[in-house]
């Protein structure tokens, strides 16, 4: 055997079951997955639960608990124990006896004693049991009612009574408090880390979502995880809170459940082997595509008959869009990795405001009335979601919120092309040869293998959220394509009424 240490943290739960996944045992071992330490479990109680809640317990005799405990203590040396659900004072007491034997180096309490709902989930007894289970543990990580059974006081009226019922219970127990804040009734969901001498505060946006099923199992199995390689409470704290908030935040895109569903414990691993980004965009965008095919303004492009006025407010509208356009794609390309795509993403911004705004100054050149009017509400509504994911989005959501500008047009462009016939005789020729051309199609085909790589490299989380941007602009773009064009030029709406368009 080497003399090296171990290349991961040796990990182990003691809690509950779930067969959904999203809290016990499933969960602390996808929480230590999740940061790269060896998962072990064994196993208190059989729980029979869904998102919706919890059906029936069957607690095995201890005798099966203690054979499972000394099973692994004979033989893997364990650097940090995660306890979960107990259940009875049997149970609670069997499991202090083996950690007086063992003396694990990091022992993480998480004292499941009350439920969402607000009922107690243990006997007197066990309370009791689980009271004294503090002192033998490093760390314990109550919410606001568990504080308060722990110290057999009512719960904490606010966060700052809370504060000081922690410091009491580290100072009594001699114990690291880990408070949670997730049942303070506020826009932040605030933690803190407390010992006999200190507080410190680990505040957090709250994560407006129903997908919140396990999070205390999981967040005190990544702290249990990390703090053998993290040099207090604090950083192991912090780190595992900021993991979980992206967890919660793409616990919805998993669809399990019709309850309180799980978070995502893998949210930030790539996503390698699944099948390509943009054939899953593509695939949810289909409704979208039929409709703007069906689009009057569509189709009355394509065979030629659309009004020259509607055609050139739309081209008003367009070069309006381009320029806000233009600007995120400069921006991809300063969040581009590599110069390929660097490169590729600036030659687009420039295009944006030089061959294709050719076309818009050629056609536009001739009418007087829609350079009088802004921006409408459409493609205000379109370039600020642009602007938005531009400014704060990551460079994989700036992708995907920019490539159906490509996608879409390559794809209409090549079918109006494909009947249109002599584009010199179309009225609306020059459109058509300018996004029905091969080479524009190669652009959106260069677009698309950028977004795709790009989503290679980022986990579900985020590839949710690429998605979400992809799909609203794909919504923008049926929107814009049908907006005020046609309308006004039948008189049903003064395009002098929008406003005018900046980069947001």
């Amino acid at each position: 055997m080497s003399g090296r240490g171990p290349s991961r943290v040796r990990a182990l739960s003691v809690a509950g079951t779930d067969p959904t996944g999203g809290a016990g045992v499933q969960a602390d071992l996808k929480s230590f997955a999740a940061h790269g330490a060896y998962g072990m479990a064994v196993v208190t109680a059989l729980v029979a639960q869904n998102t919706h809640g919890v059906r029936a317990v069957h607690v095995p005799d201890v005798a099966f608990l203690r054979a499972q405990l000394d099973a692994v203590g004979d033989d893997v040396t364990v650097d940090a124990v995660k306890l979960g659900m107990l259940g009875t004072r049997d149970v609670v007491e069997e499991v202090a006896a083996w950690l007086r034997r063992t003396r694990p180096p990091v022992v993480v309490l998480d004292p499941v004693m009350v439920a969402t709902s607000g009922d107690r989930l243990l006997d007197a007894g066990a309370e009791q049991a689980v009271r004294a289970l503090v002192a033998r543990a490093d760390l314990v990580t109550p919410n606001l009612p568990e504080l308060g059974v722990l110290l057999d006081e009512r719960r904490a009226p606010s966060w700052a009574a809370a504060v000081d019922q922690a410091r009491r219970l580290a100072r009594s127990a001699g114990v690291t408090v880990l408070l949670k804040g997730g049942h303070l009734d506020d826009d932040v969901s605030p933690d803190a880390v407390v010992d006999a001498r200190t507080v410190v505060e680990l505040e957090a946006v709250r994560v407006s979502t129903t997908s919140t099923h396990g999070t205390g199992c999981s967040l005190s199995a990544a702290v249990a995880a990390l703090r053998p390689r993290r040099p207090d409470w604090v950083s192991a704290a912090r780190d595992a809170k900021e993991w979980l908030t992206g967890a919660i935040a793409a616990g919805e895109a998993l669809q399990v459940g019709s309850g309180r569903g799980p978070v995502d414990h893998l949210h930030h691993v790539p996503t390698l082997g699944a099948r390509a980004f943009s054939v899953e965009a593509w695939d949810a965008v289909a409704d979208l595509r039929a409709a703007c095919d069906a689009l009057p303004f569509v189709r009355a492009l394509a065979d030629g008959t659309l009004p020259t006025d509607a055609f050139e407010a739309y081209l008003h509208q367009d070069a309006l869009y381009l320029g806000v356009y233009a600007r995120v794609l400069a921006r991809a390309s300063e969040l581009a990795p590599d110069p390929v795509a660097q490169a590729f993403f600036a030659r687009g911004a420039a295009g944006c405001l030089d061959v294709e705004a050719q076309l818009h100054r050629d056609r536009l050149g001739r009418s007087d009335r829609v350079h009088r009017s802004g921006a409408s509400v459409v493609t205000r509504a379109y370039v600020d979601h642009l602007a938005a994911v531009g400014a704060h989005g990551s460079y994989a959501q700036v992708l995907a919120a920019v490539l159906p500008c490509y996608w879409l047009y390559a794809d209409v462009g090549a079918r109006i092309l494909a009947r249109a016939g002599d584009l010199a005789a179309h009225p609306f020729g020059d459109w058509v040869g300018t996004y029905g051309d091969p080479g524009f199609a190669a652009l959106a085909d260069e677009a698309r293998r950028l977004t795709d790589e790009a989503a290679r490299e980022v986990g579900a989380g985020e590839r949710a959220r690429m998605l979400a941007a992809f799909v609203t602009s794909c919504e923008h773009e049926v929107a814009f394509f049908d907006q005020v064009a046609v309308r006004a030029a039948h008189g049903e709406v003064d395009l002098r009424s929008a406003v005018p368009v900046t980069a947001g």
